[in-house]
């Protein structure tokens, strides 16, 4: 369920005066163990009833929250996780000491917050003590767990208000706040390190992950893989699509690319390589279809519970907007295993006694049962958080139907390993708070927005793809859910308005544009009046809006963009971003899950990067759909042409990039189906996508029936 796999190296009980540490986690025995056990359960439960029963405010919720994880980040994470070290029971005991300290510090700071606002927001010396001691020991606890990125974040953000802001010049210059603002702000502020993220975690996220984990625990998982064998087992490349079905289906109980690759490939990668599939092809397949299961409804990793603080838009709303894009990415993914079986004619699988009636019959109510409820209760307008804590019980009850019925014990392992996956990302959403606030204090954000747009000179696309590439290189340090929220906090701005310039220069090219709006033009275009009473070219439109200043491109959206367009922008802006920041899952030199895949493989980890990137190419392609079409609208007529054209043109992209459709092609029907699938994607008009949609079908036709485009085939 996390971001990270944090499952330790199973090793021998060490003696009694050390702990031998290989792994990431430490392993813990004897009373320690049971400490880490009893923390893990009052966390699980005391979330639980908090969210049935509110009993503490919203940022007493948030410091418990922390606090706990804090504490278990500190018994989990050494100093080094990643050396072979003896440590003695001082060593240990320093460890503990960092978490008596985070949880005290944060305790002390819920307990002061009246007296400190009784004092006119003075804090005592000891409310200093406690705020810096909270706020170190995140930083620390999340370089532990996640590596340096976001802890130099934290510093250059906490000094940049605090020292040097006021030394830099230019348009990020920042005359700077007294130390104890800083504090202040930083601990209470509404997107601190308490605040608005910090409710996503305690609520949302952590609800979900013990959702998940009650979900794997009572089987839902080899039901997964079961019922994907049973749909896909005998279909032509059959091994590779029950990749892809699985890792969509697990998408729904993890949020997590490398825990899914970790969890379903296992099973899937030796069964392709079996079947014939190169090693490489099958780490990527996993990686590719692994990634895919954060973009999967309902869950979608952290990134959307964020998505739907930021933008105020319910998370109902975003999953259901969501459900289309991700058959798309899915599709794309299955399109290169079908193509690819058929360019190394590889025959299906024998069958394996495995049935759609035998796999629901065994498992599936676990899995069916929870899910369906779940959806049904978000449909219906219940909180998120409310609907987590019915699914629970609906996967407690649904159990008993099923060969695996969950007693006292198994609830008792769910709630612990609910926990135990949640440490990292508890501890990162509370830390990347403190980021996140000074981004919105210093104005960082619409700062970098305006750099974006001035870089990209109003071309969206452009603008697209610097996001990409800062999505890209974030990815390199952080984890998924932490380069959203950074980037979104940047640059969702740009991306919003730049969405929303499309209406604005369609009325001006239409000579629509209202007198009042005109007026706006007086402040820095006085001469370009005259023209917005006519009708004139597109392109000079676009080049109008796009060099209008911030101070008048701002008023104008407002007096004419239609709310729910703007909605709508902000929307596709936000899932933009969080689209592209799965990309450090299979865009080499990073590729997290690639890398894991490779390892299950027994594949070159550079090798099957680069295989899963070539198969996540939906990863790109759909966020511009997002951008230049109403993919994400709410119009559901809408989204299902754009949904149809996509499956085509990325069917016939895939046949173009593989060299394959049904046959093996030559270079020139190549480039025939990599231009209809392009025209079948172009937001040119509905026209332009069918003619290239009739190219594309009909090209798949000839090469099926083996007409002279088809290049000689491959053997066997």
């Amino acid at each position: 369920m996390t971001e990270t796999d944090q499952a330790a190296t199973q090793a021998p009980t060490p003696a009694a005066d050390e702990i031998v540490t290989e792994s990431p986690t430490r392993e813990l025995t004897g009373p320690l163990h049971w400490l880490s056990i009893a923390v893990c359960l009052i966390l699980s439960c005391g979330h639980l009833y908090l969210a049935l029963f509110p009993v503490l405010s919203e940022f007493e919720r948030n410091v418990f929250h922390f606090s706990g994880f804090a504490f278990l980040a500190a018994l989990l994470y050494p100093v080094l996780p990643r050396e072979r070290l003896k440590r003695s029971r001082a060593s240990l005991a320093s460890d503990i000491a960092l978490g008596l300290i985070a949880v005290g510090g944060a305790t002390w700071m819920a307990l002061a917050e009246d007296a400190i606002y009784d004092r006119g927001v003075n804090l005592a010396p000891m409310d200093w003590i406690a705020a810096i001691a909270a706020i170190l020991a995140a930083t620390e606890l999340t370089r532990r767990v996640s590596g340096l990125v976001i802890p130099v974040l934290i510093v250059l953000s906490l000094t940049y208000v605090g020292l040097w802001g006021q030394w830099v010049g230019g348009v990020f210059a920042f005359r700077g706040l007294s130390w104890e603002t800083v504090l202040f702000r930083s601990i209470y502020g509404d997107d601190a390190m308490f605040g608005t993220i910090a409710s996503i975690s305690s609520t949302y996220v952590f609800l979900f992950i013990i959702f998940g984990s009650f979900l794997i625990r009572s089987g839902a998982g080899e039901f997964v893989i079961d019922l994907a064998r049973a749909i896909a087992g005998k279909l032509v490349g059959g091994p590779g699509l029950v990749a892809v079905i699985a890792s969509g289906l697990t998408g729904t109980i993890s949020g997590s690319a490398i825990a899914n690759t970790a969890s379903t490939g296992v099973i899937t990668i030796p069964l392709m390589k079996r079947a014939g599939f190169p090693a490489k092809f099958a780490g990527g397949v996993e990686a590719a279809s692994s990634t895919g299961g954060q973009l999967m409804p309902p869950i979608m990793g952290a990134g959307a519970f964020v998505m739907a603080s930021f933008t105020q838009i319910p998370y109902e709303t975003i999953v259901a907007v969501a459900a289309l894009p991700a058959l798309l990415y899915f599709l794309t993914v299955a399109f290169f295993v079908r193509i690819e079986a058929k360019r190394q004619n590889l025959a299906p699988m024998e069958a394996q006694g495995t049935t759609l009636w035998s796999a629901v019959k065994a498992g599936g109510a676990s899995f069916i049962l929870p899910i369906a409820t779940l959806i049904f209760l978000l449909v219906s307008g219940f909180t998120p958080t409310y609907a987590a804590v019915i699914g629970i019980g609906a996967v407690i009850v649904s159990s008993w139907l099923t060969q695996n019925p969950m007693g006292p014990k198994a609830i008792f392992e769910a709630l612990v390993m609910g926990a135990r996956s949640m440490v990292m990302t508890a501890v990162l959403l509370c830390a990347v708070g403190l980021v996140v606030n000074v981004i919105a204090t210093a104005g960082v954000g619409n700062t970098f927005s305006l750099m974006i747009a001035d870089w990209s000179q109003g071309n969206l696309l452009l603008a697209i793809v610097l996001v990409a590439l800062a999505s890209l290189v974030l990815g390199m340090g952080l984890p998924v859910t932490a380069a959203y929220i950074v980037l979104a906090t940047l640059s969702a701005p740009a991306i919003a308005g730049m969405i929303s310039d499309r209406f604005i220069v369609d009325m001006i090219a239409n000579g629509e544009l209202p007198m009042g709006a005109q007026a706006l033009f007086m402040l820095s275009a006085p001469d370009i009046m005259p023209l917005l009473s006519a009708p004139m070219p597109v392109a000079e439109a676009r080049a109008i809006v796009g060099s209008l200043p911030l101070e008048v491109a701002a008023p104008l959206r407002d007096t004419v963009v239609p709310a729910e367009t703007a909605l709508a922008a902000l929307l596709s802006a936000h899932m933009i971003i969080f689209w592209l920041s799965q990309d450090s899952n299979v865009t080499p030199p990073v590729a997290l899950a690639a890398f894991t895949a490779a390892t299950i493989a027994k594949s070159p980890p550079m090798a099957t990067g680069v295989a899963s990137w070539k198969l996540a190419k939906g990863l790109y392609i759909v966020p511009v759909l997002f951008a230049y079409t109403d993919f994400l609208s709410g119009n559901w007529g809408d989204a299902f042409v754009v949904f149809l054209f996509g499956v085509v043109g990325t069917y016939a992209l895939a046949g173009a990039l593989q060299g394959c459709m049904e046959r093996p092609m030559g270079w020139p029907a190549r480039i025939v189906a990599g231009a209809a699938g392009l025209a079948c994607l172009w937001p040119a008009g509905l026209a332009v996508n069918l003619i290239g949609a009739l190219v594309a079908i009909a090209l798949l036709v000839a090469n099926k029936r083996g007409m002279p485009l088809a290049a000689h085939p491959r053997p066997a």
